[in-house]
């Protein structure tokens, strides 16, 4: 499976939606697209974030290291004692915004 695979018969907007979370992502460093059977994980030295597609968005999973309380987590997962999944839906390109940015940037780091 290659990353332009898990947008066929998507609508065009969750391309452009992934392409502006990899754009953010790069901007804080080296960023390796891992394309996936069900989802394309986003690296640094380690995976930071999973992308997965859905028809019409994207389920954006965030490592981080503490719980983040916001109505904009639609699920979170404690894995470890000092790790946390943290699942956000993204319908829209204004839903990447500075918030997010600062979440994917601290989920880059701890994957350094």
């Amino acid at each position: 499976m290659n990353v332009t695979q898990h947008f066929e018969a998507r609508d065009p907007k969750v391309r452009r939606i992934y392409d502006r979370v990899v754009n953010v992502s790069e901007s804080f460093g080296a960023v390796k697209q891992d394309p996936k059977k069900t989802s394309i994980h986003l690296t640094n030295r380690t995976a930071f974030a999973g992308v997965a597609v859905r028809k019409d968005a994207i389920v954006l999973t965030i490592k981080s290291a503490q719980d983040i309380l916001s109505a904009r987590i639609a699920k979170r997962e404690k894995v470890s004692a000092n790790r946390w999944h943290l699942e956000v839906r993204l319908n829209d390109l204004k839903d990447v915004d500075p918030e997010l940015t600062t979440w994917l940037q601290a989920a880059y780091e701890i994957s350094a």
